[in-house]
């Protein structure tokens, strides 16, 4: 469900003050610092598409030679580190890799990943992640996500589009594409929001993390990229 306006806590307040004045050259260093843990197809999109917008990300993953020449692509913004690294100087942390490396992850880097915003983009498959993903795939990656990244404040994003679409089609001339959100805490969605629109895109909120079953493999939008207007109707949000 929606979240109102009500019901934003002292801490949705201050994450959507984490942006405040980011437009404006003189308050850049407002925008938090972004690790990205997985820069393949989908992570390595998005930290072009944030370093563009003048976020400052650190890319990581477990063979870091096409990370730096990544890194190299993207200029000044972006920096090279171990996934380790990513999860610490991050103050968003975005999660793209395989689904059944997340408990490994979540164990890993509890330390490091405690409290922040974490986006995450893993989708369960049987055929690639064994016997775990069918728990994700029966009660949705909302539910299970949550288990496997405690204490993390924790965004389903960016799961349901493909990495060539998402490079195509941000900052498209007309009605931007959606991007399906989901999350228990509205200063983290808040985040995400503004992180979703600076990658060139419009975020559509689906509700808590358990709503994120709607969005998960095998949904009307996923992996179908649209506008936002049509995503929100099939997803019956309007």
């Amino acid at each position: 469900m929606p979240f109102s306006s009500a019901r934003l806590s002292r801490r949705a307040l201050l994450g959507a003050a984490m942006f405040a004045g980011a437009t404006s050259p003189g308050l850049a260093q407002a925008k938090p610092k972004i690790g990205v843990i997985g820069a393949g197809h989908i992570g390595g999109t998005l930290a072009r598409l944030w370093t563009e917008a003048g976020y400052s990300v650190m890319l990581s993953a477990r063979d870091l030679g096409p990370v730096r020449q990544l890194a190299a692509q993207l200029g000044p913004n972006a920096r090279v580190g171990t996934p380790a690294e990513a999860a610490a100087f991050g103050d968003v942390v975005l999660i793209s890799v395989p689904y059944g490396a997340l408990p490994q992850i979540g164990r890993d880097y509890a330390a490091q990943l405690k409290g922040k915003v974490v986006l995450d983009t893993c989708n369960p498959f049987l055929a690639r992640d064994g016997e775990m993903a069918r728990e994700a795939i029966e009660k949705g990656t909302g539910v299970m996500d949550a288990i496997y990244l405690p204490g993390t404040r924790l965004v389903r994003a960016f799961n349901a589009i493909g990495s060539a679409v998402l490079s195509r089609e941000a900052h498209r001339t007309g009605e931007p594409f959606g991007i399906e959100l989901a999350a228990d805490d509205p200063g983290a969605l808040a985040v995400a929001k503004q992180l979703v629109t600076d990658a060139g895109f419009e975020p559509v909120v689906v509700g808590r993390l358990a709503d994120a079953k709607k969005f998960d493999s095998g949904s009307p939008t996923q992996p179908k990229a649209m506008p936002a207007s049509q995503m929100r109707a099939a997803l019956g949000l309007n």
